[in-house]
């Protein structure tokens, strides 16, 4: 196959909506290599022996310790894994940093801390900025002998941080920018060395960024912020007086401060999911260990059925979650290759890269985040009154994890947002959705096809996802027309419309996965990743009846809504199956080992 074939059949970000992968297409967690694993496996150890021992210190902000903390990941390179090595780091692939994110994803308070030193904190300026700056700080950051921190939310300025009020005035001998101005929420705003900040300079529109090294003259700190969970994260309100900064250190150009906070919340959106999905697999260890030494009426509480179910349950949309966020993690190294092939800079080809899966993204930011909290709150209630102590663990990770719904952008803000941008892409013709959507439209008015052309054990399954991928093509495609311009306005369809292309890609995902499995190891052993999509399959089908009858209900009345309203029942339609064996066989195997093992 020609380089120009493969390149024109590389799916696109979106594109999941119209366009079926192959098993083969995707990677899968099973296929890390022994360098993958070697790093997971430090990072693993570091939480296990640097972070969990000191926990209670951590969250009483014990001055000092998070900042050495960060200085022993940084002796081990962990903090310098996306960074290139002539810079002084790993230079690690996009999957793999991810993976790492995924091992430090455990450590609470701590893992916080690094995401936002290692990612909102050091992406920016290596990404955006010149090699002057590269070379005067990335080195420092990458080593952990200077911490990060990013300067964006304001007080009135959250989820729309274009309107944010800080101020740049260019000096009259255009030598300094002068910074007014308050943040808020700052992450590592405590110890940091160096901050992003983002101002508008004069009446422009968007926003421009600066770095703002911390021990200029005119910045104070408010305390630490009291919050509910993450404690031991260092999280302060940044005040700005009068501070001078060098016109040079000015990142990117004058008004491109609101693009690259964009593209660093798609990097922080994808790696949030896999932080997240650390702390799941590590809530579900804990749990599963608490049920077999836990007994009442004689035996083990993992004995029951109700507890199985609970675990059963943590494990598939654990799974569910890992498979979307790697394979979205593969598509973004694929598409950086492809475009540092054809000439683009590493930096440039990873933000662009990046941006082509800002859809996945922040379908896994969502999906993530929740699962999480799903996996913690069913972590206290296995536990039961232990579970409400602080001397539990899983006490510590139901606080600690609320946070994830909000911050990379709430999740509501990244339900629309991914409508949004598939829908604009659409608009723009690099998406064909409409063309599709009109096929689906064209088969709501002619007698239904009953054949079915896949078989084997997942011949329901693969039914179901043609149907699932309709549903969305027939909710959106209707509700564009039907509400046009006012449809921005109308955040319960977009939020629906959201929720079915979450499912889907969640749904894909994991068939890919085991799929691919089966064709490595077989089905006889893959029976328990066989009883996860199956029993995913069947509980989604009917979220997404449910949430396209809402869509549906919503603008459609009449003969219309009615044919709609029967072509969902037949694209939701699913084969019966025995969920409560398939999560009795789920819940064993890991209740035999004693923690999460997929």
């Amino acid at each position: 196959m020609s380089d120009a074939s493969a390149k024109e059949k590389a799916i696109k970000g979106g594109e999941f909506i119209i366009r079926d992968t192959k098993p083969e297409n995707i990677f899968i967690p099973e296929e890390w290599n022994e360098e993958q694993k070697m790093i997971a496996s430090m990072c693993d150890d570091f939480i296990q022996q640097e972070v969990i021992p000191h926990l209670d210190r951590i969250d009483t902000m014990e001055e000092g310790l998070m900042p050495s903390i960060l200085d022993k990941a940084g002796e081990l390179g962990m903090l310098g894994m996306s960074v290139p090595e002539d810079l002084g780091g790993m230079g690690v692939d996009f999957k793999t940093s991810l993976l790492a994110t995924e091992k430090l994803g455990k450590g609470y308070s701590f893992s916080v801390a690094y995401g936002a030193h290692t990612g909102i904190g050091t992406l920016p300026l290596l990404y955006y900025g010149t090699e002057e700056q590269k070379q005067k700080w990335i080195p420092k950051l990458a080593s952990g002998e200077w911490k990060a921190s990013y300067c964006l939310t304001e007080p009135s300025s959250g989820s729309d941080a274009n309107s944010g009020k800080t101020k740049a005035e260019l000096t009259d001998d255009g030598k300094h920018y002068i910074i007014n101005g308050q943040k808020m929420w700052i992450t590592n705003g405590g110890f940091a060395d160096l901050f992003t900040v983002f101002a508008k300079i004069g009446d422009d529109k968007n926003l421009t960024a600066f770095m703002v090294e911390a021990d200029a003259e005119g910045i104070s700190l408010n305390p630490e912020e009291k919050k509910m969970g993450i404690k031991g994260s260092s999280t302060r309100q940044v005040f700005f007086n009068n501070v001078k900064v060098p016109a040079e250190n000015m990142l990117s150009e004058r008004g491109n401060g609101f693009k690259i906070a964009l593209n660093i919340l798609n990097i922080g959106r994808i790696k949030l999911a896999a932080g997240v999905l650390g702390g799941a697999k590590d809530a579900i260890t804990h749990t599963i260990k608490y049920a077999n030494e836990r007994e009442q009426f004689g035996r083990p509480i993992s004995k029951y059925g109700a507890i199985r179910h609970k675990i059963a349950e943590q494990v598939i949309q654990s799974y569910v979650v890992e498979s979307a966020t790697y394979r979205a993690g593969q598509n973004i190294d694929d598409a950086i290759n492809a475009l540092m092939e054809d000439g683009m800079s590493k930096a440039d080809a990873t933000l662009k890269g990046i941006e082509e899966f800002a859809p996945e993204c922040a379908m896994l930011k969502v999906s993530g985040s929740e699962c999480l909290d799903f996996v913690v709150d069913e972590a206290v209630q296995v536990h039961g009154g232990m579970g409400y102590s602080a001397e539990s663990a899983v006490e510590r990770a139901y606080r600690d994890a609320r946070i994830n719904r909000i911050f990379e952008g709430t999740n509501e803000i990244n339900r629309m947002l991914t409508v949004d941008m598939v829908l604009k892409r659409a608009m723009k013709g690099e998406l064909d959705l409409m063309g599709p959507a009109q096929k689906v439209a064209d088969e709501l008015m002619s007698i239904p096809d009953m054949d079915n052309d896949n078989d084997g054990i997942f011949a329901s399954e693969h039914k179901a996802l043609k149907g699932f991928k309709k549903t969305i093509l027939m909710v959106a495609g209707s509700a564009v027309q039907k509400l046009m311009q006012t449809l921005a306005k109308e955040q319960e369809v977009l939020m629906n419309i959201a929720d079915l292309s979450i499912w889907t890609y969640h749904a894909e995902s994991v068939l890919l996965r085991v799929e691919k499995l089966i064709s490595q190891k077989g089905e006889d052993a893959c029976e328990h990743e066989i009883a996860i999509v199956k029993t995913y399959f069947y509980d989604i089908a009917d979220k997404i009846n449910k949430a396209g009858k809402d869509a549906i209900n919503s603008f459609a009345g009449g003969d219309e809504g009615k044919m709609m309203l029967m072509g969902l029942k037949r694209f939701t339609k699913i084969d019966g199956y025995n969920v409560k064996e398939a999560r009795q066989k789920i819940a064993q195997r890991v209740i035999d080992s004693g923690r999460y093992d997929f």
